[in-house]
């Protein structure tokens, strides 16, 4: 489906942690990525590529270089997008999670991240692994119902809402409506084929910065439907994946308030298992 690139020569800034990049798509936004010691410039292994989405905090260096050691352990190569606050709106933080922002297409920017990125390096851009943490779980979940073609794996780790697999919504709480804003329809059949986990820690029940308020310019009718808390929204995500037949892993960790970091290492175990099935 893709054409593998050429070797490309590699400097000390393209190797390893890498800076933080724009986007050749959009200087608005921009990427970072993590190379494996492994990756050889002039070699032929095409190396598995997993997107870390960040939460409203933007820390995408900071959960890129967590992922470090699975990287390592599997030769994969890791793409952290950064999508900015304050986008349009000074106050804004959630411009990303909804897919489309003041007609910015972010599920577009990022798969142009994952081109860009497949000019230098040789990885597996057709099919990648996406965890999301928060709001990141917020991108990840909706890009696989955008995207499910490009998704290997997906694992949504505590998102504060949800959109339920269910055409009797409007987007964003549901999908009625998703064809004409994004132009293209839902497709159940390649979502059965993604490895979905759903992963949330078992503290994680603060309601404060969860519910949608009437005066949110993302309030919609039925937006807090689905819960109180992470937990209660992401078990009703779980119900309504299974109702379409897409069957998730579900890993709820003990002890675990919402702390992206404290859920890692069922991420990474569920990502290892992908792999190496």
């Amino acid at each position: 489906m893709f054409a593998q690139q050429k070797a490309v020569p590699l400097n000390f800034y393209r190797r390893g942690r890498t800076p933080i990049f724009a986007s050749r798509m959009d200087q608005r936004f921009s990427w970072c990525c993590y190379i494996p010691e492994g990756y050889d410039p002039a070699g032929e292994t095409v190396h598995p590529l997993a997107v870390l989405v960040h939460g409203s905090l933007r820390d995408a260096d900071i959960l890129r270089d967590e992922f470090i050691d699975f990287a390592e352990q599997h030769q994969c190569v890791l793409l952290a997008p950064l999508f900015p606050a304050g986008i349009d709106d000074a106050d804004d933080l959630h411009n990303y999670k909804h897919m489309i922002y003041h007609g910015i297409r972010y599920d577009l920017v990022l798969l142009d991240m994952i081109d860009e990125l497949a000019t230098r390096y040789r990885v597996e851009r057709g099919k990648v692994l996406m965890h999301g943490f928060s709001g990141g779980a917020q991108f990840a979940h909706r890009f696989l119902y955008l995207h499910p073609r490009r998704l290997r794996a997906v694992s949504v780790g505590a998102p504060g809402t949800v959109t339920l697999p269910d055409d009797r919504a409007n987007w964003w709480v549901g999908l009625n409506g998703m064809e004409e804003i994004f132009g293209q329809p839902i497709d159940i059949d390649a979502m059965r084929q993604v490895a979905v986990q759903l992963v949330i820690g078992d503290a994680d029940v603060e309601t404060w910065d969860v519910t949608v308020g009437p005066k949110s310019p993302f309030w919609m009718e039925g937006i807090n439907d689905s819960g109180e808390t992470r937990v209660e929204r992401l078990r009703a995500l779980e119900k309504g994946l299974k109702a379409v037949g897409v069957e998730p892993r579900f890993d709820r960790v003990a002890g675990i308030s919402h702390d992206g970091t404290g859920i890692q290492p069922p991420v990474k175990a569920f990502f290892s298992a992908v792999l190496e099935g």
